[in-house]
């Protein structure tokens, strides 16, 4: 194992955050991220969940924010519907110079609050 990241958001900031500043989905979060959020009946509830996993990735790289961006992170489903991540860009670039060969992601959540463990093997 090469790292390990947790992150939890809060969904209701997550709902206010997109709501009061209608790009921020755009800039946070890839086509197919939105497409599979909105789907649901809750959208923040998926999106923050993603959110998480970005943060969670950072983390298992032993990067703060900035370090990449947003989209170079992607949760995608794998066939079976587990979250898969698609790692892009700088991220990638980091990964690659850590060592990292493979992915493991998780993701939960409720109505207020979202979880995501990501650990970079």
């Amino acid at each position: 194992m090469i790292g390990i990241g947790v992150d939890l958001v809060e969904v209701d900031r997550m709902r206010t955050a997109l709501e009061r500043t209608p790009t921020l989905a755009a800039r946070l979060f890839t086509d197919g991220e939105r497409a599979y959020a909105s789907a649901a009946k809750d959208p923040a509830e998926r999106l923050a969940a993603r959110f998480a996993a970005k943060e969670a990735v950072l983390k298992a790289l032993g990067v703060g924010l900035g370090a990449a961006e947003w989209h170079d992170i992607e949760v995608v489903r794998a066939p079976s519907g587990a979250p898969e991540l698609r790692i892009t860009g700088r991220a990638l670039a980091l990964a690659d110079a850590a060592g990292v060969t493979r992915w493991l992601l998780t993701l939960t959540h409720t109505h207020r609050t979202a979880e995501a463990i990501a650990v970079a093997l």
